[in-house]
């Protein structure tokens, strides 16, 4: 079986490969290795083998397997990349780094509220709900400048809204998989003009990274590829 260590230099190695055939410049798209599910013990093995960046979807589980890796935190950055209740919000902006599934201006408020003034500011992304699903959670690309505006006017001590996230539906074929990987970068072209210091696309998982990475992600999550299937 192969070790995380080899996954994580394999799923280097596709994010390269895919920047090459984009022509973007090597090291233009970060990998992000999600480790929802995983056992803290595969996050020390990952981090061990170099990797730095990593995204939960859940608030609880995430938080314990920050206790169990205390010792590493100045080491690992923290992503939460699942749906954020408003409940939930003060555990996540004591602990999290990034978290990129925020998609109402409530949510960005209370992590704002809520951000402790001696710890850097929170890295947010919206998430848009860029397939049209009505099981997926994510702002309609219509209400997105709107949003946009209003988190980009909170306090930047605080917050800092970076750029989009994206979940697609799934998709066969190339052509399918670009299809909302690209509204996605041209929801944030359309943005520059008023908020040009976003910078950030996170989207891009195991199955369609390279799909992800021809449209311009600067940020891929992968999971399945590196730890294995849940």
């Amino acid at each position: 079986m192969e070790s995380i260590a080899q996954a994580l230099q394999q799923a280097q190695r596709r994010i390269e490969q895919a920047l090459a055939q984009a022509g973007r410049a090597p090291g233009s798209a970060a990998l992000l290795a999600v480790s929802k599910t995983q056992p803290a013990a595969a996050v020390r093995a990952a981090l061990a083998a170099g990797q730095h960046a990593f995204g939960e979807n859940y608030v609880q589980e995430a938080l314990a397997k920050m206790e169990a890796l205390a010792d590493c935190r100045a080491r690992i950055e923290w992503h939460l990349i699942g749906p954020l209740q408003s409940n939930k919000t003060r555990a996540v902006a004591e602990a999290f780094d990034w978290v990129h599934a925020v998609d109402r201006l409530k949510i960005a408020e209370r992590l704002a509220e809520q951000r402790p003034s001696g710890l850097a500011p929170l890295q947010l992304c919206l998430q848009v709900n860029v397939s049209g699903e009505a099981s997926k959670s994510g702002v309609a690309p219509a209400g997105l400048p709107a949003l946009a505006r209003a988190v980009a006017a909170l306090p930047r001590e605080r917050v800092v809204l970076r750029g989009l996230m994206g979940i697609p539906a799934p998709a066969e074929g190339e052509a399918a998989q670009r299809a909302p990987h690209r509204l996605l970068r041209e929801l944030m072209a359309g943005l520059a003009a008023e908020l040009p210091g976003l910078d950030t696309l996170s989207m891009g998982m195991s199955a369609d990274l390279e799909a992800a990475v021809a449209e311009g992600a600067t940020l891929v999550r992968v999971g399945t590829a590196i730890f294995g299937a849940r």
